[in-house]
């Protein structure tokens, strides 16, 4: 067997705006996937996880798409990547997919698409090797999409392929999906920005409440629906052509017009964010933009928590340059901007502050911008 990784990924800024068609910036996790993949000789395909040692998997190819609703939910992941595969005309064999995964589930740190884009690498490398980057990309979030049944939008699977070690990816979904599917290194398209905290002596600090949050859900795609429905009443094809918050004031529903509000300036914070990294800043300098993105995720998108609140606020009292929630909300992470000698001190306050609150202890962790999809063997 031959194994492939994917990583799980944190947004530096930029919430709600890939289905907006509008702008992120996303690093990818050290925390990766792990798929385990060969040939077999039948027409079968074959899933275990570690995570699930006592389910294993069985579906022929061809029954793949009657057999969606019979399957454990969880399978639906990596099945749903090889139907993909196979409903855009991909030769797609029998195949075993052994899974294992580091990425905490429903911690807003995409671990659905980590796991779906090292099935699909993987899946490439065995069959379809001229598959390109963006293909792929469109087949892990077709899976999500229309197997699973979570409206995700390009950003997951986009940083669990295109992210670099080193680097953010400054990534503008529209032009990204109007260009095509031949160029994989237009960087008008996309661009790695890099990012070397340590050169300043930063760290960036992941809190997991320990709440999970899951896209199929109904918050997540009332959200989408909510910003789809906006757009419309102001005449534009998605919330990313609207250039100024006081053109929201079209808008007669008070909780449309926030939810356009936050998707409108959460885009002005990636170009922000994006162009003082570019320019070689202090990282500092984007604590309070990441801190503002939390306030409106908090309050005109409301997909925070009490948990993700207190969270915010306790690594800001205790030094942090700036902090905010990660992923779809109503659960999962945050992220703090920390000096590196005040980790520990922030991790004690956010802790204290979950003990005093009666939450559960929250994980934490140090991450990086680690590389992308790969084989690792």
């Amino acid at each position: 067997m031959r194994t492939w990784v994917a990583p799980g990924r944190v947004n530096i800024i930029g919430e709600h705006t890939d289905y907006n068609d509008g702008f992120v910036l996303p690093i990818a996790l050290p925390l990766v996937v792990e798929c385990a993949a060969r040939v077999r000789a039948d027409a079968m395909v074959r899933v275990v996880s570690r995570q699930r040692p006592d389910e294993t998997v069985l579906v022929a190819v061809a029954e793949l798409a009657v057999e969606r609703d019979r399957v454990p939910g969880w399978s639906r992941y990596p099945l749903g990547v090889v139907a993909e595969f196979v409903r855009r005309g991909h030769a797609i064999g029998g195949v075993d997919l052994e899974l294992d995964g580091a990425v905490p589930i429903g911690a807003g740190l995409s671990s659905s698409a980590a796991l779906s884009c090292a099935v699909a690498i993987a899946l490439r490398d065995l069959f379809a090797p001229t598959v390109a980057d963006r293909e792929l990309i469109e087949i892990a979030r077709a899976a999500e999409n229309d197997y699973v049944g979570a409206p995700t939008g390009l950003l997951d699977q986009s940083a669990s392929i295109l992210c670099t070690a080193g680097h953010a990816l400054f990534l503008d979904i529209r032009r990204f999906v109007e260009i095509g599917r031949d160029d994989d290194t237009n960087t008008v398209a996309h661009e790695q920005i890099p990012f070397d905290l340590a050169r300043f002596e930063l760290e960036l600090l992941v809190i997991d409440t320990g709440q999970p949050h899951e896209h199929v859900d109904g918050g997540y795609a009332e959200r989408r629906a909510q910003c789809e429905a906006a757009a419309a009443q102001l005449g534009v094809p998605a919330l990313r052509d609207v250039d100024s918050v006081a053109a929201l004031d079209r808008i007669a529903d008070d909780v449309s017009r926030r939810r356009a509000r936050h998707v409108v300036t959460e885009n002005a914070r990636v170009l922000t964010v994006a162009q003082r990294l570019r320019d070689g800043a202090d990282p500092r300098t984007i604590g309070s933009v990441l801190t503002e993105g939390h306030a409106s995720l908090r309050d005109d998108f409301e997909v925070s928590t009490p948990a993700l609140d207190a969270a915010v606020a306790a690594a800001l009292g205790a030094g942090a340059h700036g902090a905010r929630m990660v992923g779809g909300g109503f659960g999962g992470s945050v992220i703090a901007l920390v000096d590196r000698d005040s980790t520990d001190a922030v991790v004690a306050a956010v802790r204290n502050r979950f003990a005093d609150a009666g939450f559960a202890e929250p994980r934490t962790f140090v991450v990086g911008p680690a590389a992308g999809a790969h084989r690792a063997d």
